[in-house]
């Protein structure tokens, strides 16, 4: 299986004008525009793409694409946009890594990004060609995401092909156009098949018809408040009522003292909190040891105060701890 390396494929202008740094005085002035900054892993009709229009329409917000979801982060960290979408988790294939990676913040590099929102796409995965000829597929090009969505469909029907990880489905699409051989596919959407003019050869081809991800919206705390989403814009189905909260808390604890998992996780039922998962991923400070996220029902300024009361606690029993953010649940 073989990974995009740095600078494979260049991405398109619109991805490249977002990557120049912008300064400081610059960065002030965009979020003064008419139309704010928002910062989502590219490039055109990739499935967060089709996220972050849901929230954010083009006729109020300039929306700029990004080549990684690190740079997205980056951009809100550095404030050269306002918001950032990433992909959080899959209903079948589970956590995004790269955003926990990121939101683990091991080396300090994002410490003013907080979560302020998500948002759901139901994933229809198809399988894209720049010829209708099934049988002379030799590679597939998509997110290592999309590839485990659609396992029963390639053990099928491509069993022998090549497997090329990239960076999103759209970044799949794109270079598929660009080989214009007919032995490259992508797995991508059918809006990706339209933008880059590719044949639709399968559809709906993921394993699950109720394939479902989630996209956390993220901002810089240092940024001063903006106009709160609205509920119709960030769940487009056009219910109004609200579903709860959600917090993301994350944690480490000391790996050698018996029961400290326990005793953290004790903090939450202590103050009445249900807990809706609970994720790891290597701290990288000393092997098999990790930091812990936990998401929870509640909002940390909720009137009953829960919350707070359990991050007071945690803080008193974990090794370092923090609150990632909390917000409108949407589904």
């Amino acid at each position: 299986m073989t990974r995009p390396a740095d600078g494979q494929d260049a991405p398109p202008a619109d991805a490249e004008r977002s990557s120049q740094p912008l300064s400081p005085l610059s960065s002030a002035m965009a979020f003064s525009l008419a139309k704010p900054p928002v910062g989502f892993l590219g490039p055109a009709a990739s499935y967060t793409h089709q996220a972050t229009l849901q929230v954010f329409p083009q006729e109020r917000w300039e929306l700029r694409p990004a080549t990684t979801i690190t740079d997205v982060f980056d951009q809100v960290q550095n404030r050269h946009v306002l918001k950032g979408v990433v992909p959080f988790e899959n209903s079948s294939h589970g956590s995004v890594v790269v955003t926990l990676d990121n939101l683990a913040d091991r080396d300090g590099r994002y410490e003013d990004i907080s979560v302020e929102g998500e948002v759901f796409v139901d994933v229809r995965h198809c399988l894209l060609a720049a010829a209708p000829d099934f049988q002379r597929i030799k590679q597939i090009h998509s997110h290592p995401q999309a590839f485990g969505q659609c396992r029963n469909f390639i053990s099928q029907n491509l069993k022998g092909a090549e497997i090329h990880e990239v960076s999103s489905t759209s970044r799949a699409a794109e270079i598929v156009r660009r080989n214009g051989t007919g032995a490259s596919a992508a797995i991508s959407s059918r809006l990706a098949a339209s933008i880059y003019g590719l044949d639709v050869l399968a559809e709906s081809i993921q394993d699950r018809d109720d394939n479902v991800t989630r996209f956390l919206i993220i901002r810089n705390t240092k940024n001063p408040p903006q106009e709160p989403l609205s509920a119709n814009q960030s769940n487009p189905a056009g219910n109004n009522d609200p579903l709860g909260t959600k917090s993301l808390v994350s944690f480490t604890v000391p790996h050698d003292s018996p029961g400290a998992l326990a005793d953290v996780l004790g903090c939450f039922k202590e103050c009445g909190l249900n807990l809706t998962s609970i994720n790891s991923r290597p701290s990288l400070r000393a092997p098999f040891q990790y930091v812990f996220f936990v998401e929870l029902g509640g909002h940390r300024y909720g009137q009953d105060g829960r919350v707070e009361s359990a991050l007071s606690k945690i803080r008193d029993v974990a090794e370092s701890s923090r609150w990632l953010g909390s917000w409108e649940t949407r589904r």
